[in-house]
């Protein structure tokens, strides 16, 4: 690997970032040339700072022939390394490879140099290191230099000729790039380092970490949902919507391939039938949504009761004399009751034929924008906060592309809910990543790249470009780029990249910037990845 680029000494200590540039990069570009460039952030700081970088090619393309280097500036706690960083972002197109830059990657505080670092991501004394580290991987680049003016050992470029792995992406060499200001211009610095850059590029081969990004991506709906299926749906110990729905996944792949898990999946929810409470003394969201795989199994064998199971559920949205409550229960304010309550309903109209499921769905759904949904489009996640969390603007996504699949056109209701569907759709699709993929919090780009909310955005888009809801030249590029997003965080072995933990309602945005991403196997990921990549797969067999 490629070891200390130039080894000379130091300059004055400052911190920050300059102005000018700082305000450049509040724009979000959704897609770049080789040579343009797209301004973003990787992170947030302890301090609430963003992360400033900017990405010199197209993240979701992994085959380009150029060579890739992430120049990393600010590791170093000096002003120096930031603003010769800048200088080179300014010129970026002007070499014989492609270069992104983390502009200063702790922007408010002394650096904290543990790589990797310490604890769950992203959260604890060292955030900034946590967003940078895992950064580093899900970009994959060729090279990653750490730009110094200091003679301190780089922690990074260390942590990575070690062979450790950000995101568990594969190797990536690394390098340190040591100047000395000793009174040179700015550009006269810009130019030294532009030229040690171009020497290191020029024998630079592919990375390990983009090949396996490459290899990723290259993979078909069909292959990756079958590891997905390997990993996820196969169990159901409580009958909630994450083994739930990772069961129905596994029933529409064997729709795609012939090869029906639906012995396999009856066995699974066969204490159910045998007596086993289904919704517990206290049903909660979690469970009444779980009855959709009771509904699945209805349609394809007819025994009715699986129907019975499905529709206790529905009822818990009437009163004993049949009369319609004001919503379904145990939403607890949150919009994530969009999915757990109009999906089960609309689903139980469509298989019984009763016109009050799909009432009582459009009285649901009213409900709950009333109390979550934003005057931008966004849903809050409660009423407690602002915040328009990831996952719980991919709930309402996916809920309403699933009762729209069941909802009768002709139903009074239809068109409205459909067209809130079709508004939620461009809200979100304004706010999505240079990367391809939906954050943490949706509309604050310094948030991490969350797992769960792009799957779910993503089937939403395809279930809608599939069933004609939206129109192609509008949504096709937006739902491509969120697939292979997807397709870049999912390893063979059906592990994920940057799955938000379970979560309630949070009273603050930075309770949402600090909950843990998963890297890892996580059952509520796999789930909506198999919901994602089967529905993907039957759009790329209709077009």
């Amino acid at each position: 690997m490629p070891g200390s680029a130039q080894d000379r000494s130091t300059g004055r200590k400052r911190c920050g970032i300059l102005p000018a540039i700082a305000g450049a990069l509040c724009l979000a570009v959704p897609s770049l040339s080789a040579a343009e460039i797209s301004h973003t952030s990787i992170g947030v700081s302890a301090a609430g700072s963003p992360i400033r970088a900017g990405i010199g090619w197209n993240p979701a393309d992994f085959a380009a022939p150029a060579p890739r280097i992430l120049l990393v500036a600010g590791l170093d706690g000096r002003q120096e390394s930031v603003d010769l960083a800048a200088a080179l972002l300014r010129h970026s197109g002007d070499g014989p490879f492609a270069l992104s830059i983390v502009l200063n990657a702790f922007p408010d505080r002394d650096p904290v140099e543990r790589f990797p670092p310490d604890g769950p991501a992203y959260m604890g004394d060292a955030v900034e290191a946590q967003y940078l580290w895992r950064f580093i991987g899900t970009l994959a680049p060729d090279l990653v230099v750490d730009l110094r003016f200091d003679g301190r050992p780089s922690a990074l470029a260390g942590a990575l000729q070690r062979g450790l792995s950000p995101a568990d992406v594969g190797r990536l060499p690394a390098a340190t790039l040591r100047l000395a200001a000793n009174g040179k211009t700015l550009d006269g610095l810009r130019r030294e380092a532009a030229e040690v850059l171009a020497s290191l590029a020029e024998s630079q081969p592919p990375s390990g970490a983009r090949r396996e990004l490459r290899d990723r991506v290259s993979r078909s709906p069909v292959e990756v949902a079958g590891q997905l299926a390997l990993a996820y749906g196969h169990a159901l110990d409580t009958a909630t919507y994450i083994p739930a729905l990772a069961l129905i996944g596994r029933l529409r792949l064997g729709d795609i391939t012939g090869e029906s898990p639906l012995e396999d999946v009856e066995q699974i929810v066969a204490a159910f039938l045998d007596g086993k409470p289904s919704l517990g003394e206290r049903p909660s969201g979690s469970t009444i949504s779980g009855h959709l795989i009771f509904a699945d199994l209805y349609e394809r064998t007819d025994n009715p009761a699986y129907l019975t199971l499905a529709r206790a559920a529905a009822d818990l949205g009437f009163e004993p004399d049949g009369a319609p409550k004001s919503s379904m229960p145990s939403h607890n304010e949150m919009s994530d009751s969009v999915f757990m309550g109009c999906a089960i309903l609309a689903r139980v109209g469509r298989l019984t034929g009763e016109k009050r499921y799909f009432d009582m769905a459009l009285r649901h759904l009213r409900f709950m924008q009333d109390l979550d949904l934003r005057s931008d489009g966004l849903y809050r996640h409660s009423p407690l906060d602002e915040a328009a969390w990831g996952r719980g603007n991919g709930f309402p996504a996916l809920g309403l592309a699933l009762a729209l699949s069941d909802w009768p056109t002709d139903h009074p209701g239809y068109a409205g809910a459909q067209a809130s569907y079709q508004a939620h759709m461009r809200a979100m699709a304004r706010h999505q990543d240079p990367t391809g993929m939906w954050h943490q919090v949706v509309d604050r780009p310094e948030s991490y790249r969350e797992f769960t909310s792009t799957a779910m955005t993503g089937f939403a888009l395809t279930r809608g470009l599939r069933r004609g809801w939206l129109d192609r030249d509008e949504f096709e590029l937006v739902a491509d780029r969120a697939w292979k997003a997807i397709l870049a965080r999912i390893k063979s072995d059906a592990t994920l990249v940057d799955v938000c933990r379970s979560t309630g309602r949070q009273t603050s945005l930075r309770a949402y910037f600090d909950r843990e991403a998963i890297l890892g196997r996580d059952d509520r990921g796999g789930a909506m990845a198999l919901l994602f990549s089967t529905e993907r797969a039957r759009w790329e067999s209709e077009r």
